[in-house]
């Protein structure tokens, strides 16, 4: 009795993407994503689970020198030691005993290899959500419920003590959420004015600069991505400044993310200061929430970066991303003065939930500002992107990072039949642009996701993943054909 694991059937498809996506040192141009069909046993009855994850490894790497075609390969090798732990795995009597089983065992195995930890997790997040996925759709419960009464059985006090025997539901909203704020994603290298934007070459129906995402679909929150390097920030964030400015609304909310860029704390917090004393910046620096992962990850959460914030009294608050690559990060990211870190199915479910519970419980004892924020790592359609809001909405999440709408033309790389599907099971999400394809249905800023919320994890239709490509017959090269 209990659950395990009996066949892991793996699909690829190629996506392409509308515009290149610079963040940190790489650019992203081509996409592609992989399904897992999961078939699992609950107590002696069969179930079939999906999850979908995309073939990114640059941001799990950040090896500018290391070949696309051997960061594939690493990548690979992950979801195929995930997938093989998870047949070899004993039944457990959980959906959160099992994920921290396929975990542990993960984790071990990754121990003679030169995978970093935010990779190897990666395998067993792709593994946890197509579980999860099945769990929901075999029970015929929401994520939301899953969570709420207990039926995955999560133990927050396995990863932190002082949550030993606190009930999840406690330190959760007692509704999910079924509504956000998109905080659009301004990449290094995006357009800021209309006229920036190469409408010669990219004429698809969508806007393409941020003052055309401002003025078309009333966007308000913004994730600034920043270089690292002074001048070359200070000139486009006051660019960006003039941008909101003009912007047709009240108020607005900024984030930035340093995507590891900083070579020390030191060197992040005097640069910040002289941002902050700059008038020509104020109109983002004054409208920031958080700033986000600006050390690298060796670095972030060392006791030299603890010194300096925590001493910093008027510093911003700044969270974690790619620094939380293990189950106890986030406990360590407290401890050296963050003020949180950042919610991506990527880096787990069962581990940002209990993220979220360490951080409210934390939020009641003081009057902190803490954060537990979400983020995105271009979630898209069919599948990827339903899983992520279910557990965004779980969490509460006002306001969430969303720039697959913005990489990628709406659901146009799907088969006409499949948007179709989505427009119908999730009409509330989507919409259809006047060209015709299914489109993310942004309103004065915000989505809406109550068919979402709703669903077995998220995803109210069948989808065969065996109309896409199996994994055995993918040729990495296609990306970049």
């Amino acid at each position: 009795m209990g659950i395990e694991v009996v066949r892991t059937d793996r699909y690829v498809r190629n996506n392409d993407t509308r515009m290149p996506f610079r963040f940190g040192n790489v650019v992203a141009t081509e996409g592609a994503h992989h399904f897992l069909d999961l078939e699992v046993r609950i107590d002696s009855e069969r179930a079939n689970g999906l999850s979908m994850v995309g073939i990114a490894p640059m941001w799990f790497l950040k090896d500018p020198d290391l070949p696309l075609t051997e960061q594939n390969e690493r990548l690979l090798e992950v979801f195929d030691a995930a997938c093989e732990h998870a047949r070899a795995l004993d039944a457990e009597p959980t959906v959160f005993e099992f994920w921290y089983g396929l975990y542990e065992r993960q984790r071990e195995w990754a121990v003679d290899t030169e995978h970093p930890p935010l990779l190897w997790g990666y395998g067993v997040s792709m593994v946890e959500q197509a579980l999860v996925d099945a769990f929901c759709r075999h029970r015929g419960i929401t994520f939301a419920e899953g969570i709420r009464t207990g039926a995955f059985g999560v133990e927050p006090g396995r990863i932190y003590p002082e949550l030993e025997g606190e009930s999840v539901p406690t330190y959760l909203p007692e509704e999910p959420v079924r509504e956000a704020a998109v905080r659009h994603t301004v990449g290094l290298s995006d357009p800021l004015w209309g006229d920036e934007a190469d409408t010669g070459e990219l004429d698809d129906g969508l806007p393409q600069s941020l003052q055309e995402y401002v003025e078309r679909d009333g966007i308000d929150h913004f994730k600034i991505k920043l270089s690292a390097d002074e001048a070359r920030d200070a000139e486009r964030l006051a660019r960006i400044g003039a941008v909101l400015e003009e912007g047709p609304f009240d108020s607005y909310r900024c984030t930035l993310d340093a995507n590891e860029q900083y070579e020390s704390v030191r060197a992040f917090k005097n640069q910040w200061e002289r941002h902050a004393a700059n008038p020509d910046l104020a109109p983002v620096i004054d409208h920031v929430a958080y700033v986000e992962q600006p050390l690298p990850r060796e670095r972030a959460l060392t006791d030299e970066t603890r010194e300096v914030l925590v001493a910093w009294d008027d510093g911003p608050p700044v969270i974690i991303d790619e620094s939380d690559d293990r189950l106890e990060s986030a406990g360590r990211a407290l401890e050296c003065g963050y003020a949180g870190t950042s919610h991506k199915n990527c880096k787990g479910v069962f581990k940002g939930v209990i993220n979220a519970c360490l951080i409210e419980k934390r939020r009641r004892e003081t009057d902190r500002d803490y954060v537990l924020s979400g983020e995105d790592l271009t979630t898209i359609g069919p599948v990827e992107l339903l899983h992520d809001l279910a557990v965004m909405g779980t969490l509460g999440m006002d306001h969430i990072e969303r720039n697959g709408h913005h990489y990628y033309r709406g659901l146009s790389f799907l088969p006409a039949d499949l948007q179709e599907l989505l427009l119908e099971a999730h009409g509330d999400l989507y919409g259809r642009h006047e060209e015709g394809f299914a489109t993310l249905d942004v309103e004065d800023g915000r989505m809406r996701f109550d068919s979402v919320i709703d669903a077995p994890f998220g995803r109210d239709f069948d989808l065969d993943p065996a109309r896409f490509t199996p994994l055995e017959e993918w040729e990495p090269e296609s990306m970049y054909a």
